[in-house]
């Protein structure tokens, strides 16, 4: 019962960074939930289906804004190659990774805040591929599959709810295709099931409180609070190794 409870208050926190950023529900939630679940790829599973929760009460409200052809290629070079990672998962050595993954989104973070407004990538397919395929592999292997897709997205989008739609709806049909892959690799357990009953309240208070704060974060400020917790997540993952 206290597992339980405490899934519930991390959903509360993930969904409220995930509505007010953009993206990071995984980041969030797996400090804390491999310690709470049997396995590492059960803890992968809920952390995708609660996500995939979140974001799809987003996309309910802005699928107006989304642009579907700055959305394909990405997405599906997502789900190709996080589909094989997540069928490598299982068979890999994952904390030297981990550490490296640390360490290249703290430098990713002061680069960004350095730069600032100075950075627009184009929303080519070329370089839709290659953020989906970093995004499918930290997605596969961590459950960590937004800053990639998040320093694409907020680049090359025209606003900040235009940002929010399109990232929402990658990260929902993203998190959708990952969890048919984990339900195939047997991670898709009774155990998942009744922890993400636990956390579907917690989902629903943290989107609420995160959409709330979103309206009020001006235009002209909001990259920097993303590009910021680029840099804290990085310190997060490295914090949780041993």
């Amino acid at each position: 019962m206290t597992d339980y409870l405490l899934i519930a208050l991390l959903s509360v926190g993930a969904s409220f960074v995930e509505r007010t950023t953009g993206f990071g529900f995984g980041i969030f939630i797996m400090t804390v939930l491999p310690f709470l679940m049997p396995s590492y790829g059960e803890a992968t599973t809920l952390s995708g289906l609660l996500a995939l929760t979140t974001t799809l009460i987003i996309c309910s409200r802005m699928w107006k804004l989304i642009i579907w052809k700055h959305l394909w290629p990405i997405l599906i070079t997502f789900i190709v190659v996080s589909g094989g990672a997540v069928y490598m998962l299982s068979r890999m050595q994952l904390r030297s990774l981990t550490m490296s993954l640390g360490i290249i989104l703290i430098l990713i973070s002061i680069y960004f805040l350095t730069l600032g407004g100075k950075i627009r990538i184009k929303p080519t397919v070329k370089a839709q591929i290659i953020t989906g395929s970093l995004s499918g592999l930290m997605g596969g292997f961590f459950g960590m599959q937004g800053p990639p897709a998040v320093l694409y997205f907020i680049s090359s989008e025209k606003d900040k709810d235009h940002y929010m739609a399109i990232i929402s709806m990658y990260f929902c049909l993203g998190n959708l295709a990952m969890t048919f892959f984990r339900a195939g690799n047997g991670f898709l357990t009774m155990s998942v099931c009744k922890a993400y009953v636990a956390g579907i309240a917690g989902v629903f208070l943290g989107t609420y409180i995160g959409t709330k704060v979103f309206e009020r974060i001006p235009a002209q400020v909001f990259r920097y609070v993303v590009y910021a917790y680029i840099g804290i997540c990085g310190i997060i993952i490295l914090s949780t190794l041993k």
